[in-house]
């Protein structure tokens, strides 16, 4: 029997724990995984640095801080795969409006959509100079949902919501949809909530990583990572 796969997580908030570990779980069909999120830190504090997109920047200097570079550092000693997520809609963000003093200002990345990609492939370059990086390291899969993570749980619940067959992945304010669906039906944006449809998600994803480019992306880059490990 092999081992568990050990998967580590650095996301934007805990709701995005439960989404990739609903795809995680689909994508690796049976095969047990354990799955750590570092950042936030599962903590009612949520870790010395915070959430949001910011929460990454700063745990990503510190990986820099401590190893040099995030490819070198200690933590691939105890994982097999690490995922880095952060949503596209960061590509319209400035590092002003996070209080960060940056002397590089590849943010704000943001261009016209479609394709999702004009704008995702600026962040993801962004997200690896956090790191350190220039090339995405061994093991390491960068994870950019666009707009957002709230993107795949709509097209993954509500496959017969209107705004999921008109340009699902250009369209802002996703979230806002959940509360448009039938009472019965309606999802808040809670761990508590999202976890009671993770087997809902988890059933979803095939559909979504052929349907959504992003989350086809992260479906092809998840599974090369795991057959690095």
């Amino acid at each position: 029997m092999s081992e568990p796969v050990r998967v580590a997580v650095v996301a934007e908030g805990p709701t995005e724990k439960v989404v990739l570990s609903a795809a995680i779980s689909s994508m690796l069909a049976g095969r047990s995984f354990i799955l750590k999120q570092l950042q936030p830190e599962e903590s009612v504090a949520f870790g010395p640095v915070g959430t949001g997109w910011v929460g990454v920047y700063r745990w990503c200097r510190q990986a820099v801080a401590r190893s040099g570079s995030l490819g070198r550092d200690v933590l691939f000693q105890a994982y097999d795969v690490l995922v880095l997520q952060l949503d596209a809609d960061v590509a319209g963000k400035t590092y002003g409006s996070g209080s960060i003093q940056e002397t590089v200002q590849d943010l704000p990345c943001e261009r016209p959509c479609p394709p999702p990609s004009a704008s995702t492939n600026p962040l993801r370059r962004a997200l690896l100079r956090w790191a350190g990086e220039t090339q995405t390291p061994a093991r390491t899969v960068l994870c950019t949902p666009s707009k957002s993570t709230d993107t795949w749980v709509l097209a993954a619940l509500f496959p017969n919501d209107q705004a999921v067959g008109e340009g699902l992945e250009c369209r802002a304010n996703v979230e806002g949809r959940f509360a448009q669906q039938p009472v019965a039906q309606r999802i808040r944006k809670r761990v508590e909530d999202y976890r009671e449809r993770a087997e809902q998600m988890e059933a979803a994803w095939p559909r979504l990583a052929e349907g959504l480019s992003e989350a086809e992306r992260f479906d092809a880059d998840f599974r090369g990572a795991v057959h690095q490990r």
